[in-house]
């Protein structure tokens, strides 16, 4: 065979490319039924990849030569890979990305009416900032979407759905969420507008809304991207053990290295947060495994390091995530790890380059209120991280918003208005050990020493490592308050209530949770583990269309 090229110039070949893929992205997947013959979602990732192919390397067309061989097909480039990933909504490798960048900023170059490929450099720009932490990425982002809004100004919902993910990378939620929604209204079918949708609506403590886009998300798309998604909304809602099957889909249905990386490490991320480090540690080391630039894992790993006591490996794990994703969140936990061994000296080199990182981020559109916030609460500022994430919670009312508030609050002595805040914070649904911390802490400050007995419990119960600093002090205040006092609570006379001197026959089932002694005897609220979050309502729970199994696969 001998392989001949078009006259088909390749420059319009990756443009139809494009247009192809894109096209074929959008359709929904049609969920799988027992006589049907193969998917019709299998013909269409053939033809993305097909058009993926074509995208750097031309049409090429065969005709037998007298040997008669036939030439393999070209393995797809890494331009091809990362349009294929954006097209589906799925993550890229930052080499990928790279590739794909240069790819399309040649062509607008020299075709700058392309409104299409002016909307995929955006949002590769986005991709590409996300994964690498770099925000320099984001004003380009904003200038190529904008550009293809130019071209085009009507029915350019690629470079709207584009502009939401800008706006979510820059945690600015509110407006992520306006420009999602405003493609849904006109548009409602079109699956790539609810990962961003989603994320906004998580970012603004919508948990309702959040479930509902995750709902129509697994009906109009499954896989491993929508599944991980899902995990997260699930988690949100407190629904620990449907996160955990929701992450474990993810991994099972992925369909390359980066996705399966990224699935692992949302899946360590639930097992960490039940308290299970060395659950957490296999599947961060899992996730580098299958892809060793899922730098994300490299944290992960160091914190499940720190709960099982390997401390210089987790120091050096974290130094290793913060050269590659400079994220202020994992300085912050670095330099908490060395302030918790007494190394104040090697806490405030971190913390310096804390302020660093957040004084890049908001030079690049990036508002890092909240973890900036959080970390001048603990390190000194007080009153300026109360005015900072007073603003945060006001513009984001999010649970990790109103804890963080109340928290701040409390350390600047608005104790009674810091207590209704946390206590938001944990009838949200997050089941989160910090929270719980935080409420107790409070509590006992206000010489509710029930309430905060059971709520430390709680803490510890839900993750007994969740922070080298203040996992030891809950454990130093739970001691110090002891046991409750015996013959169950009492009124406001000091004398025993009538229901608890009552055998365990007359006295009702919530006998044991009342008062300021229920969290003491492992009874009511504390044996399902929900305590802070009894009489709460929650949204109703979605019904997730989760795709096939592999075995049922075509």
């Amino acid at each position: 065979m001998e392989i001949v090229e078009t006259e088909q110039h390749p420059d319009a070949t990756r443009r139809a490319a494009w247009l192809a893929a894109s096209a074929a992205a959008q359709r929904p997947a049609p969920r799988p039924g027992p006589r049907r013959g193969p998917r019709r979602a299998l013909r269409r990732a053939v033809l993305v990849a097909l058009a993926a192919g074509v995208l750097v390397g031309g049409v090429l067309l065969l005709r037998p030569d007298d040997g008669g061989h036939r030439a393999k097909p070209a393995a797809p480039g890494p331009a091809a890979r990362a349009l294929s990933a954006v097209a589906a909504g799925a993550p890229a490798s930052v080499g990928d990305l790279t590739a794909l960048i240069t790819d399309r900023a040649a062509w607008v170059r020299t075709h700058p009416k392309d409104e299409a490929s002016w909307a995929v450099l955006g949002s590769a720009y986005v991709e590409r900032g996300e994964r690498g932490a770099d925000p320099s990425f984001y004003p380009r982002a904003e200038w190529a979407l904008k550009r293809s809004l130019e071209v085009r100004p009507k029915d350019n919902q690629d470079a709207e759905i584009g502009l939401a993910a800008l706006a979510n990378a820059r945690h600015d939620y509110a407006a992520a969420r306006t420009l999602a929604e405003g493609v849904r209204a006109r548009a409602e079918n079109r699956w790539t507008l609810y990962p961003p949708l989603i994320e906004a609506y998580n970012g603004l403590g919508d948990a309702k809304g959040a479930a509902k886009a995750v709902e129509r998300l697994l009906e109009l798309r499954d896989g491993s991207a929508s599944l991980t998604q899902a995990a997260e909304v699930y988690r949100a809602h407190g629904w620990r053990e449907d996160a955990t099957v929701a992450a474990d889909e993810a991994v099972a249905h992925a369909t390359s290295p980066v996705q399966k990386a990224d699935a692992l490490v949302a899946a360590g991320d639930l097992a960490w947060e039940r308290g299970e480090p060395d659950g957490a540690l296999a599947r961060y080391e899992a996730a580098l495994h299958a892809d060793p630039g899922a730098h994300a894992a490299l944290a992960g790993r160091a914190r499940a390091k720190v709960a099982l006591g390997r401390t210089a490996d987790a120091q050096r794990d974290y130094q290793a995530a913060i050269a590659r994703l400079p994220r202020p969140e994992y300085v912050l936990e670095l330099g908490e790890l060395y302030e918790a061994q007494g190394l104040d000296g090697d806490a405030r080199t971190w913390f310096d380059k804390l302020r660093e990182l957040t004084a890049r981020d908001g030079s690049n559109g990036v508002d890092d209120a909240l973890v900036l916030g959080r970390f001048e609460t603990d390190h000194g500022a007080v009153h300026s991280a109360l005015d900072r994430l007073e603003a945060e919670w006001r513009a984001h009312p999010s649970p990790a918003a109103e804890d963080a508030l109340g928290w701040a609050m409390y350390r600047a002595g608005e104790t009674e208005e810091a207590l209704a805040h946390v206590r938001k914070a944990t009838d949200s649904g997050v089941r989160s050990a910090l929270f719980s911390y935080h409420q107790a802490t409070i509590e006992r400050e206000l010489g509710q020493s029930g309430a905060a007995r059971r709520h430390l419990q709680d803490a510890l119960r839900t993750n007994p490592y969740f922070s080298p600093v203040f996992a030891p002090k809950a454990k130093e205040e739970l001691a110090a308050l002891g046991e409750p006092p015996g013959g169950g609570p009492r009124d406001v006379y000091g004398h025993v209530a009538a229901a608890a001197q009552a055998g365990p026959s007359e006295s009702g089932p919530d006998s044991g949770s009342g008062g300021g002694g229920g969290g003491g005897g492992g009874t009511g609220s504390a044996s399902s583990g929900t305590s802070s979050n009894q009489g709460t309502k929650h949204p109703a729970r979605p019904r997730p269309a989760r795709p096939a199994k592999p075995s049922q696969r075509h």
